[in-house]
């Protein structure tokens, strides 16, 4: 018996009817051929996510971004006048990467007025306009107007700085986000500024990472870990979400929990107890005001998290005890990705809150370590199966089904009109 209600169709599946309910081809997680085609449809279409305005704070801050997916890397810059631009990092004399420091490969990051070329010295302002040739004289009607950096469209919602690689993008961010994103648009994150970062290079599709968290039928089996030996029977019934909701490409999924501050003693660790905090995080929340925009779209009453899964390769997970997770998945060849996660606080006042923070954190790297830990033998697996890659997925796998088909939606409208919106 279901522990929530579900839509009047019966399931949450057949509420968006669009997604079917047939077995589900992994095939684009093994096809070298599936995986040029999404480089081109998927990244070089879509709006990407590379950072937060707080990495590029103050004026003449920047940082650089590797897309391998792409092929590219790119400056994020906060120009003189404030402005959040974003350029590919080519000098436009000969191509030489333009900034970088002992790994040209290794993204970076720092302050500056301009960046100077390491080759033959060319130099660019903020703003992306060439402003100084070496030995200009030498060259044959060269006007510097002409070989400025070459921008990439820029634009910043809710704090978090996309890019569009595409020539001219077929819709704005905040078309392409949708209600259901920009709904959160008022939600505080510029009030968590502390933050912990990580990445990791994993052996396996970016989709088979990404599928790991968006659905939680896994964690009742993967996650026992997490319970303590007393709470493991009550965690192995099993576990549902309460509201589930798609929109365009992208979709969400709400979970409902009591606070972890009120469990029983013995469903606790005792470092939970002496620091207060979790996997679920710190359990003094902050006072961040009212209602909190667009989260809870479900209105669920003990609802616990939001997972937003953005697409094509972003995760914004966040957190009824006030922080956020975000998680983003970088390809870099059709059984390889980046994977990129960083937690997100309010300051720290003293040191129990920072103690607090850490403790969700320590919590975040093990949970996170146990989905990893079966990606490759599921990269191995499906490698293995080869054209019998056909699964199927029950209700709670909603959220899987629907970004498969539409990573496939946009390949197949790419290869067919050459624009994705």
């Amino acid at each position: 018996m279901a522990l929530f209600p579900k839509p009047a169709e019966g399931s949450w599946t057949q509420h968006y009817p669009d997604v079917g309910t047939g077995p589900v081809s992994y095939q684009d997680c093994i096809s070298p051929e599936f995986y040029e085609a999404e480089r081109e449809a998927v990244f070089k279409q879509a709006w990407l996510n590379v950072g937060r305005v707080e990495d590029v704070a103050d004026k003449g801050r920047y940082f650089t971004k590797e897309i391998e997916v792409a092929n590219t890397s790119l400056i994020i810059v906060r120009d003189l006048e404030g402005q959040v631009r974003a350029f590919h990092n080519i000098c436009r004399h000969r191509g030489n990467k333009l900034v970088w420091n002992e790994i040209p490969s290794a993204e970076t990051s720092g302050s500056c007025r301009a960046f100077t070329c390491k080759y033959h010295a060319w130099r660019y302002s903020l703003d992306g306009s060439l402003t100084f040739v070496q030995q200009e004289g030498e060259f044959f009607d060269l006007d510097k107007a002409d070989y400025g950096l070459v921008p990439v469209h820029c634009d910043v919602w809710a704090g978090f700085i996309f890019v569009n690689l595409a020539k001219e993008p077929p819709t704005t961010l905040t078309e392409f986000l949708g209600s259901m994103i920009t709904d959160l648009a008022g939600y505080p994150f510029e009030e968590m500024p502390e933050r912990y970062d990580f990445s990791a290079d994993i052996d396996c599709n970016w989709k088979v990472f990404l599928d790991a968290f968006q659905e939680y039928y896994h964690v009742p089996s993967l996650h026992t870990q997490e319970a303590t030996p007393d709470a493991r029977p009550q965690m192995m019934k099993g576990f549902e979400a309460p509201h589930y909701q798609l929109d365009g490409p992208h979709r969400m999924v709400s979970t409902s929990s009591v606070p972890r501050r009120l469990w029983p003693a013995n469903f606790q660790y005792p470092i939970e107890m002496e620091t207060r905090s979790g996997l679920f995080g710190p359990w003094n929340e902050p006072d961040l005001g009212g209602e909190l925009s667009g989260t809870n779209p479900g209105r669920i009453k003990a609802w616990a998290a939001d997972n937003f899964q953005i697409f094509p390769n972003l995760e914004i997970l966040i957190w009824a005890s006030g922080w956020y997770l975000v998680y983003r998945y970088w390809p870099t060849s059709h059984n390889t990705h980046r994977f990129e996660g960083t937690l997100f606080f309010p300051p720290a006042k003293n040191a129990s809150d920072r103690a607090a923070q850490e403790c969700a954190v320590v919590m975040f790297k093990e949970f996170a370590l146990q989905d990893a830990g079966t990606l490759v033998g599921t990269q191995q697996g499906l490698d293995a199966l080869g054209n019998s890659s056909d699964f199927p997925l029950n209700d709670q796998e909603l959220l899987v089904r629907h970004f498969h088909k539409s990573v496939a939606d946009w390949v197949a409208n790419y290869q067919g009109s050459g624009v994705n919106a």
